[in-house]
Parts: structure tokens; sequence; C-alpha cells
């Protein structure tokens, strides 16, 4: 009929809380018990805001422990940012709007709790929720835009990549409760750096700069020119190539033979 429905509002109008009461993220940061030291209210359209929120946690909400191997900086956070990313994009997607009822997440030292209004599906336990299962959002038109803008896969499978990336930091699984039409999941907090089985990204950008530097300078034919060099250095690394730097590969003398 030419009108828009309310899944365009929430995604991609900028004030959707003119027409959605309580369509905005609320994040706190908790001290002991009921201590609130500060929040942060996140509005916008779901399509913006989704980033914006989990940029937010851990830039503002959490500390790095920072050691250093080979005098190289490594950052460790308490939380795995895929699974905290995970869940936020989450509970954006499957949140009950209508209901009026932001998403909230709260921070502490020891865990992390991210909640939202839902509608479970009547054969579903939290239980189910840990084990593989079918794509059933409760808001489909949600989901397929954040699908076809490539921030999720729509496979049923979200949780099962928090379990994993938990697990690659060695944090604990993290807990579903359900009561009433809120469901929430709560993350433990790592906080003995031996737990740690991978750490921030730095140290590999680190690591394969140097690889790079070492590559270039190990280039004694100064003639060649910056292309070439950058060919070099990606097939030695095992980089993708640009389609306009493929014509610099030599054939194989053997391709001929076989």
């Amino acid at each position: 009929d030419g009108k828009l429905k309310r899944a365009a509002v929430l995604l991609f109008y900028r004030n959707p809380q003119r027409l959605f009461t309580g369509c905005y993220v609320k994040i706190g940061r908790f001290g002991i018990g009921s201590d609130l030291q500060y929040q942060d209210v996140v509005e916008g359209s779901l399509i913006l805001i989704a980033d914006r929120v989990v940029d937010l946690i851990y830039l503002k909400y959490l500390k790095a422990k920072i050691t250093y191997e080979n005098d190289v900086r490594v950052e460790t956070y308490p939380f795995a940012r895929e699974a905290v990313r995970e869940a936020v994009y989450n509970a954006l997607i499957h949140c009950k709007w209508e209901d009026g009822i932001p998403i909230q997440i709260r921070i502490e030292d020891e865990a992390m709790y991210i909640s939202n209004a839902c509608v479970f599906p009547s054969d579903w336990t939290t239980e189910n929720l840990m084990k593989t299962h079918n794509s059933k959002p409760y808001n489909p038109d949600l989901a397929n835009t954040f699908f076809r803008a490539g921030y999720i896969e729509s496979w049923g499978r979200g949780i099962q990549k928090i379990c994993e990336e938990c697990n690659l930091i060695g944090a604990k699984i993290p807990e579903y409760s359900i009561l009433g039409d809120d469901i929430t999941v709560k993350f433990a907090a790592v906080t003995n750096n031996k737990d740690f089985n991978r750490t921030n990204d730095v140290r590999k950008e680190k690591s394969v700069n140097i690889k790079v530097l070492e590559l270039i300078t190990a280039q004694t034919d100064i003639s060649l020119r910056p292309s070439v060099i950058a060919v070099i250095v990606a097939v030695s690394l095992g980089l993708a190539l640009r389609p306009a730097a493929a014509k610099f590969i030599l054939p194989c003398p053997d391709a001929d033979r076989k």
C-alpha cells in the first residue's frame, strides 16, 4: 500500500523513538550491588547503532590488561569481543520492540549482562539454545536486512559462535535465562591472563608488519617497481592479491611440462 513497515523505521530512521518508545540501548557500569557508576544511552537507527554499541563497550566500559611479548604490546580484554558483538546483534534483531523496553547492558567487574524483551518459540528452552537449531527470528525483516548487509549469516548458529569465542579466551560458556518476556545472557569475565588463549589483534598486526619489513629489506634489486615488490610480499605471506597485481605473477616454469 506504499506505506513504510515498522522494520523500515527501526532500521533506517535516525530517530525511531518518535514512533516507537524504548527503541534504544542502555549501557551501565556497576560497582558492588546497585552502585551505578556511569551510563550511556545509544539512540538511532538499528543499522547505525549496532557497531556503536560494541565500540562504546570496549572503548569506555572495559579495561584491557597490557603485557609485552617480544617487545610487542598485547591487549587482553575480560570478555570476547566477537561473542559480545554477536550477543548485541542478536538482541537488536530479536528484541520485541513493540513492548517499548530498551535493550539493557549491565557491566560489572566479574560479569556482563545483555537483556532484551523477546517472544521465545513455544517449543524452545534455554537448553535447546545451546544446541544446533534452525533460525527462527521474531523479526524476520530485521534479520533479513542485517543478513543482506553482511552483519549476520542467518543460520541459527549465533549462540554456537558465542560459545566458541568464549572458549578461545578461556571463559566460561555464557548462561541464558528467561523470565517472562525477557531473555538475558550472562558473560563471565576472564581475570587471569593465563586463561587467555588468544590475544588482541595488535600482536598479529605487528608480526605481519615486521615480516613485511624483513621481506622488503631482503630485496637487493632496487630496480624493481613497488607493485612488483608488493606482489613478492603478498605471495610470501600468503596474502590476497588485488586483480590489478595479478599480471605481475610469473607462470610456474613447470606448468607447461604437466
